[in-house]
């Protein structure tokens, strides 16, 4: 567990295309980074859930640190290295520190399918920020970007601006925070065809929540107007950084926050992010349960400081 967000992994079970692996496969080493050898050591024992395999470093950058199992198709699932790097470098530029800044990324193939991810104030993988994957193959990439992408927004929530945990995870829970970073990444990563795939998926009439309200769209109604209209990425950075900068901090746990936020602060500070009161916005994309109406009275009240 870590705080208010602990490690989500994903099931989903990824029927890719098959596919020989390469057990005996070279790993290729492309590049290298400022860090020391204890950073990115050439090999590294998995002691983590039932992972158990001795993985070795494919790739060592500023950026990244790629490491894989045995069975791991490298020449094939280099293709990946592009995009891993560019969502990564493009993520720590717009969200602010996370540890040392490098991605540890470990790629198996035929084991453990599916993500998880962890980050650096978590001992659980050696203090690092990592995204763990398996896939069948690597012959389509398609799956692995929408795979990587979605645990990568998990990953940034709870790390951005170097504070552990996320307040707003209990209301935008899993997935719903991280289809506006999937598509703003996709995009910036030059991954526009995933971007536009699941624009249209996310938009449609039938992408509905039952959370805050039954019916209520997410994407459309709330965070596509806001990517679309208040600043893109920026608008996502400026949240975070309030919070940890204004947001009740945990007397226990000095990177840590105090709780969970509620809906009256969670617009109240999307509207200091925006620069503008998203009430009638969110009027429109969560019905405003009349609730709502006193805590977002008090959180303007207990958060003079965010302006709008």
């Amino acid at each position: 567990m870590r705080g208010l967000a602990p490690v989500r992994a994903l099931a989903t079970l990824l029927a890719l295309a098959g596919g020989a692996a390469c057990g005996d496969a070279p790993v290729v080493f492309v590049g290298s980074a400022s860090g020391t050898p204890l950073d990115v050591p050439p090999t590294w024992q998995e002691h983590w859930f039932e992972h158990t395999q001795l993985l070795k470093l494919a790739t060592n950058t500023d950026a990244l640190a790629v490491y894989v199992d045995a069975d791991v198709d490298v020449a094939k699932a280099s293709a990946l290295l592009p995009f891993l790097g560019s969502l990564w470098t493009y993520t720590v530029a717009h969200y602010g520190s996370m540890g040392a800044g490098r991605l540890y990324v470990v790629l198996h193939q035929g084991r453990y399918l599916g993500c998880h991810e962890d980050h650096h104030f978590s001992a659980l993988h050696d203090g690092r920020d990592v995204i763990d994957c398996g896939f069948t193959s690597f012959d389509d990439l398609t799956k692995p970007v929408f795979l990587v992408g979605h645990v990568a927004a998990n990953l940034v929530e709870s790390t951005a601006d170097d504070r552990d945990s996320s307040p707003a995870l209990p209301l935008w829970q899993d997935s719903k925070w991280a289809e506006f970073y999937q598509y703003d990444v996709y995009r910036a990563a030059g991954e526009t065809s995933a971007a536009d795939t699941l624009y249209a998926q996310w938009t449609a009439d039938n992408w509905v929540d039952d959370f805050p309200v039954a019916g209520t769209h997410w994407f459309r109604d709330w965070f596509y107007p806001l990517w679309r209209d208040d600043g893109g990425v920026d608008l996502m950075a400026r949240f975070f950084a309030s919070l940890a900068k204004n947001f009740p901090r945990s007397t226990t746990d000095p990177n840590g926050y105090a709780r969970a936020m509620n809906w009256g602060e969670f617009i109240h500070f999307m509207s200091g992010a925006a620069g503008r009161d998203l009430k009638p916005l969110a009027t429109t994309a969560f019905h405003w349960p009349a609730a709502w109406d006193a805590l977002y009275a008090q959180a303007r009240t207990d958060f003079p400081q965010i302006t709008y």
